[in-house]
């Protein structure tokens, strides 16, 4: 777990903000403090460009669904589809929403957030929240350890798929997935998604079997947002080429590579 963390809150209340400061801040966590859309990209860029900074690096970004310029959720894809941020672009995105509707709750999810916090909240669950996912992350980290140097190497290795619909790349190390030698805008979610696809092009998962193999701790209550999910994927390589259907629907079972 961070035992020294950064959070880069994005709140507009001054109330709600100054109570999670003093909480993160009791945590031993460094806090900046953003009330405006408008400035996360701009806040985000500097902190990647700035390496001779002292600054403890970002650990998280808690982010206000509501915001006076601009809506959280719209953010949250700017910031998994940025080129200009690195690797901050992958940062843990916890989203604060009053909003109280599981479709709502669930489109957060979809749009890249890694988990949320209804109002009103206590600043101790949320304290909670970004310390479990630190866990999971911790988890995940240890396993390729593990492993021994020479599957290591090959992890890093770009993938590469040739298939009906065109030549596929993966490049590991900066996270990034290419058709056809254009690179995909895929947020976290959806890039796990086509590389499951892709990695099995023969084989035809179900909506359970796919939230299995892109999440380590599944909610199959949620099997439904794969759907969402893959119509996103759908829409984003139609602009590229709208005459290739690359994921195939097999009705009654779920979805594929390969046609029937």
């Amino acid at each position: 777990m961070n035992p020294i963390a950064h959070i880069l809150l994005v709140e507009d209340d001054p109330a709600i903000a100054a109570s999670l400061k003093i909480t993160f801040k009791r945590e031993g966590w460094q806090v900046s403090w953003l009330d405006n859309a408008s400035a996360v990209l701009t806040f985000l860029t500097n902190h990647h460009q700035d390496n001779h900074s002292s600054t403890v690096p970002l650990s998280a970004i808690i982010l206000d669904v509501g915001l006076p310029d601009g809506d959280g959720l719209s953010l949250c894809q700017q910031i998994r589809h940025s080129d200009s941020i690195g690797e901050l672009s992958h940062l843990p995105i916890v989203f604060l929403t009053a909003r109280s509707d599981e479709v709502d709750r669930i489109l957060g999810l979809e749009v890249g957030a890694d988990d949320y916090c209804p109002k009103p909240f206590s600043p101790r669950e949320l304290v909670a929240r970004l310390k479990a996912i630190w866990r999971r992350e911790q988890l995940t980290q240890s396993h390729h350890n593990e492993t021994n140097s020479e599957t290591a190497q090959e992890q890093l290795s770009p993938q590469h798929f040739s298939l009906p619909s065109g030549e596929w790349r993966y490049e590991p190390n900066s996270y990034t997935l290419f058709w056809n030698e254009q690179k995909l805008g895929l947020s976290n979610t959806e890039r796990k998604l086509l590389l499951a696809l892709l990695s099995a092009p023969a084989r035809v998962f179900s909506r359970e079997q796919l939230l299995s193999a892109i999440s380590d701790y599944p909610d199959h209550r949620l099997a439904r947002t794969i759907d969402s999910h893959i119509k996103s994927i759908r829409k984003q390589l139609a602009e590229l080429n709208p005459n290739i259907e690359v994921i195939h629907t097999h009705r009654g079972i779920g979805y594929g590579i390969l046609p029937a």
